[in-house]
């Protein structure tokens, strides 16, 4: 029997003075730039994020050792800030910087394999970090994952999927409210125990 559809809304965050605000998803950065993502989910699951840097690798930056010692279990409802007492900052070399979310009732095997230590739930600690991409910075666990394992999961897991992406320019809804916000939403409608969300995010950076 099929339960509630699954879904998220993200929305990238933009340093503005002290504040961080809220920016268009097609937001062209800059060098000197600094973001956060807003990831929110309709329920409990598993949320897992990675980004990918100037050397094609894709390296975790949610779960996080600063978070819960790296569980990954979300409640939902609770917009979470990624990256965890960080910001990534844009360098000055042009390009198109990658993340990928994904979010799930159920734990993620083939993605816990390579972001949790064999040991135990826990993310591999601080003190074994490796540098992350040249044109983002932030600290982030050592483990890689390559290309083609990112690619596999987004032909897997983006069956059925609606997005919808909001912002200054799309019309206000007739609720009381009629706020416009700017984010992008994520919804897998079968309601499947087993269904995922994931969500592809492109920032260019000239």
């Amino acid at each position: 029997m099929n339960g509630t559809p699954l879904g998220l809304k993200y929305t990238i965050l933009k340093k503005s003075g002290d504040d961080m605000v809220e920016v268009p998803p097609d937001t062209v950065f800059h060098a000197d730039d600094r973001i956060q993502v807003s990831v929110q989910t309709n329920g409990p699951g598993y949320l897992y994020v990675v980004h990918q840097g100037s050397s094609g690798t894709w390296v975790p930056v949610f779960p996080s050792p600063e978070v819960a010692e790296g569980d990954n279990h979300v409640d939902g409802w609770n917009a979470l800030v990624v990256p965890v007492k960080a910001r990534l900052k844009f360098d000055d070399l042009a390009g198109t910087e990658k993340l990928f979310i994904v979010f799930s009732r159920t734990p993620q095997e083939n993605l816990e394999n390579m972001i949790y230590s064999l040991q135990g739930s826990k993310i591999k600690p601080a003190a074994d970090q490796t540098a992350p991409s040249k044109h983002l910075v932030v600290s982030v666990a050592s483990v890689d994952i390559d290309n083609n394992t990112v690619g596999q999961l987004r032909d897997t897991y983006t069956r059925d999927l609606i997005i919808e992406k909001i912002d200054d320019k799309t019309p206000p809804d007739k609720s009381p409210a009629g706020k416009k916000d700017n984010a992008t939403y994520v919804v897998n409608p079968s309601g499947s125990s087993e269904s995922r969300v994931v969500a592809d995010i492109s920032m260019v950076h000239q």
